[in-house]
């Protein structure tokens, strides 16, 4: 982008901010992906825990693809790394925490538990969701018991289409209900198909990015998920460079839904 074109959109971004109007992201939703090929099978890369680290969650801009950034809730980067995030073009989800079975691990602040009353869960949720500006959708942080439970994660999910987003079931437990439940609300919704990064190490993360293609090619869209490790940023980036012959179409979750 030119340099003059790039003030004025910024100097366009500020007074908007100061004047409380929302709408940056129309000014920057076109920078970042390159050139589309609508015809392609399509890739949805989402990086989950994002709010941790500035430095990391930095790593996935240098390929220079779309990503879905999925940010926690109520941590201390988390309203600026989102406000940056989707400064610099890319789409922004809520990462809502959510009760696994194993009880030892704790999913953190802002989390929803099974017994949680409908008021509870709505309060919760909306506090979230107020957290995490520019958010457009959710995806599940842990969640392998909540998700399983229907009564929780309808009154859940009937809060995510109250506020017009989509959601993404990270599909942390073959037991789960969210995305069917998702469904059966009219929901837009998809679910996820490849953990990108269970083993963290370069070549595991590049086998299973090659995986995540195999299954768009077959299938015509696919949706990965990895998670802010430097690992992960440095195979998505070779991946891409790898793909010379542009038989996929990278593209944000909202585009795959």
């Amino acid at each position: 982008m030119e340099r003059r074109k790039f003030l004025i959109k910024s100097a366009s971004l500020l007074a908007g901010n100061l004047l409380g109007l929302d709408f940056f992201p129309k000014v920057f939703a076109q920078e970042i992906p390159p050139e589309k090929f609508s015809d392609a099978p399509r890739i949805a890369v989402i990086i989950d825990d994002i709010g941790y680290s500035n430095a990391v969650a930095r790593l996935f801009l240098k390929p220079g693809i779309p990503i879905t950034f999925a940010v926690l809730p109520r941590l201390r980067n988390s309203y600026n790394l989102a406000v940056e995030l989707r400064y610099r073009g890319h789409e922004i989800m809520l990462h809502q925490p959510m009760e696994p079975f194993n009880s030892e691990f704790d999913p953190g602040p802002g989390a929803l538990y099974v017994g949680y009353d409908e008021s509870q869960i709505v309060e919760i949720m909306n506090e979230n969701i107020a957290g995490v500006p520019y958010a457009i959708g959710v995806n599940n942080h842990m969640g392998s018991r909540f998700t399983s439970c229907r009564k929780e994660i309808l009154e859940t999910l009937s809060v995510v289409k109250q506020r017009n987003l989509f959601f993404v079931d990270s599909l942390t437990s073959s037991r789960s209900k969210a995305y069917r439940t998702a469904l059966e609300l009219h929901l837009s919704a998809a679910c996820r198909n490849i953990f990108l990064d269970n083993i963290v190490e370069e070549s595991a993360i590049i086998y299973q990015l090659f995986k995540l293609r195999q299954h768009a090619l077959v299938y015509g869209r696919a949706v990965g998920i990895g998670h802010p490790y430097p690992e992960t940023a440095q195979a998505i980036e070779k991946f891409v460079n790898k793909l010379n012959d542009r038989d996929i179409s990278f593209v944000y979750a909202s585009e795959i839904i």
